[in-house]
C-alpha cells in the first residue's frame, strides 16, 4: 500500500451509499444585471418570480411601407394636385373673363367711333338751317324750317 491511500486507525470511515448535496434543491443561476446588461448576477433560482411564457412570435412578411401611411401620402400629394389644377382652372378662367372684357371694350370703342364718324359737330359749317316763324294777330304763329 502506497503512504497516500492510507486511513490512519482513530479516523471515521467514509459512508457508503447514496449522498444528497445541500445546494441541488435551491440552485444558483445567473440573471442579467437590471443596471448594465453587459454583466450578470447569480440568484438563488427560489428568489426569482415566476413569469409568463412569451408568446409565438408573428414571422409572416411585413410590407415594405405602411399602408395607412400610404394612403395619407397618397391622400397629401392628391389633395396638392387637386389644389394646383383647380388654380390652373381659375387662372384659364379668368383669362378667358378678361379676354371678354377686352373684346368687350374694343367693341365698344368701335361702337364709339363709329358713331363719332356719323354725328356731325355742330362747329362744323357748311350746313346752313333756316327757320322762319311768322307771328300773326290774335295769338295765331307757325314755324317752317
Amino acid at each position: 500500500m502506497s503512504s497516500k491511500h492510507v486511513i490512519p486507525a482513530g479516523a471515521q470511515q467514509p459512508v457508503v451509499g447514496f449522498v444528497e448535496l445541500g445546494d441541488v434543491h435551491d440552485p444558483i443561476v445567473h440573471v442579467q444585471d437590471p443596471y448594465d446588461r453587459n454583466k450578470s448576477v447569480m440568484v438563488r433560482r427560489s428568489a426569482l418570480q415566476p413569469t409568463a411564457p412569451t408568446p409565438p412570435r408573428d414571422l409572416t412578411p411585413q410590407p415594405l411601407i405602411d399602408p395607412l401611411a400610404a394612403r395619407m401620402f397618397g391622400g397629401g400629394v392628391g389633395g396638392g394636385v387637386l389644389g394646383w389644377g383647380a388654380g390652373q382652372f381659375l387662372a384659364g378662367a379668368s383669362q378667358l373673363v378678361s379676354a371678354m372684357s377686352g373684346v368687350g371694350s374694343a367693341a365698344a370703342a368701335i361702337a364709339l367711333l363709329l358713331l363719332a364718324w356719323k354725328m356731325t359737330p355742330s362747329s362744323r359749317a357748311g350746313k346752313t338751317v333756316n327757320i322762319t316763324n311768322n307771328n300773326r294777330w290774335g295769338g295765331r304763329s307757325s314755324t317752317r324750317a
